[in-house]
Formats: C-alpha cells, structure tokens, sequence
C-alpha cells in the first residue's frame, strides 16, 4: 500500500497502513533518526495479523518540522491525533528507541487508546545532558553527515555491519536524509525528558526488548524499565541499538508472540 498523509495539529504525519482491514491495529513509531520504513522487515510476518499503521515522527521523513517546541508529550499526542484522525478507537503500539519513549508516555497519560505496549531498546532517562548538547551542536555545525559514522557504529555491532552492508546502508540513507532541524529538534525532546518516576503508572500489559550490546540504551535501561512495569516482560537480543534490524527474526517473533497473546 501507498503511504499517506494526515493534518495533526501544527503538523503534516506521513503514514502507511498494511494488513486486513478488519483486523486489530498496530502501531510502528520509529527512532530517532529513521522513517516509518525502518520497520520494512517487520511488517511482512505482522501485517498477516495486524492492521500494521507506520508513521514518520515529525520532523522525519516526509512529516514536517511543525512550529511548536518538540517535547515527548508533543510527540505522544501526535500519536494520538493521529488515531483520531484515522477513526481508531485502541490500537496496539510499539516503539524503538524514542518511538519506546513515546510509548512509555502513551502508557502513562493515555492508557484507554491502547491495549499493549512493546518499549524496545529505550530507556526511561537516554543519555546525558552533555551527551545531547554535543550532539545539537555537532549537526547545527555541520549537518547529518557529522554524526553519521558515529550513530551507525552505535546502532549496529561491528559484526553486522560486516556481514550486511545492504541493511546498513539503508538505515545509513535515512539518517543522513533526515531534516537537521527535525532532528535537532527531537534531541531536545529526548535531553528534557525522564519518565523514570512515572512508569510505575502503566498498568498496559507490556513488553521491553533490550539489546545486548546496546551502548545507547544499554539492557540495564530495559531492565529499569521492566522492573518498574508491573507484569511486564523483558526479552534480551543478541544485537546492539536497532535490534529490530540486527535481530529481524528473533525480534519479530517476540512481537507477534506479544500482540498474538
């Protein structure tokens, strides 16, 4: 299917729907950095079940920037909004890295949309105050091509980049494609925000996927996470930051077997 757009609030959402018509809805947000299309090897096995709804946060993608200030609550009533403009009563939602941080919100502050929660390598509190303000100022210095090497050595571990350089070329493609100021933006969004005493609240039933070797959201984030979470379940891959990607299969099969449930 083509994607679509929406108008929500100050902003213009790029969206895309695959699956049944009739069947439950999922909802795909993506990290920091990539498009609705970072999910491409995921919808295939979840789309048989699943209305699968992808989106591109603002300020990624084809959304647009939007002129409000970027916080997480903004980008969680983008989802929202989103919903409601596409006549959706609860969906499923699942989120990785800041699309795991807006999940977390939703659970919070708008648990009646939403049935499950899957909160994939995220963390409560990401990084650092510092870590962030050098991150800002090294791409309104010089662009996505400043820190590209960087990120993609963290989002993958030495190994896969070795042994599939096509995945990470595509991941390397959105990156470097995405709007300097939509992801300024975001960064300021993730710097300001820490759910850490709030999750305790989510009460949806929920799934946290951690990566081994994640140096981003290490698995003692992901730990935090589910510890604080009532009921919820933690699995740990064998990859880095987007182990949707670098553990397609086992990631994937802990989704379906989630929302399936």
């Amino acid at each position: 299917m083509t994607a679509s757009t929406l108008d929500v609030a100050d902003v213009t959402l790029r969206y895309r729907f695959d699956g049944p018509a009739g069947a439950p809805v999922l909802v795909l947000s993506n990290s920091l950095g990539t498009t609705l299309s970072m999910w491409d090897l995921q919808v295939p096995a979840l789309s048989r079940t699943f209305r699968v709804l992808r989106y591109d946060t603002r300020g990624h993608g084809e959304s647009s920037n939007g002129k409000e200030p970027c916080t997480i609550e903004r980008l969680g009533r983008d989802v929202v909004g989103l919903l409601d403009g596409l006549g959706i009563d609860r969906a499923h939602f699942c989120g990785l890295s800041m699309g795991g941080v807006i999940g977390m919100w939703l659970g919070i502050y708008a648990p009646q949309r939403f049935h499950r929660l899957a909160l994939c390598n995220t963390a409560a509190k990401i990084g650092t105050e510092e870590r962030w303000a050098a991150r800002i100022a090294a791409v309104r210095g010089g662009g996505m091509a400043a820190i590209v090497d960087t990120v993609i050595g963290v989002w993958f571990t030495p190994g896969f980049i070795s042994r599939d350089p096509a995945a990470v070329a595509k991941i390397r493609m959105q990156l470097e494609r995405t709007s300097p100021d939509g992801y300024v933006a975001a960064c300021t969004a993730i710097r300001d925000m820490d759910l850490r005493e709030q999750i305790g609240a989510i009460k949806l039933p929920t799934l946290v996927i951690a990566g081994a070797h994640d140096a981003s959201t290490p698995p003692g984030d992901g730990r935090f996470v589910a510890e604080r979470i009532s009921g919820s379940r933690l699995v740990e891959l064998d990859a880095a930051h987007l182990s949707n990607i670098e553990a397609a299969l086992q990631f994937t099969s802990a989704l379906a077997g989630f929302f399936e449930a």
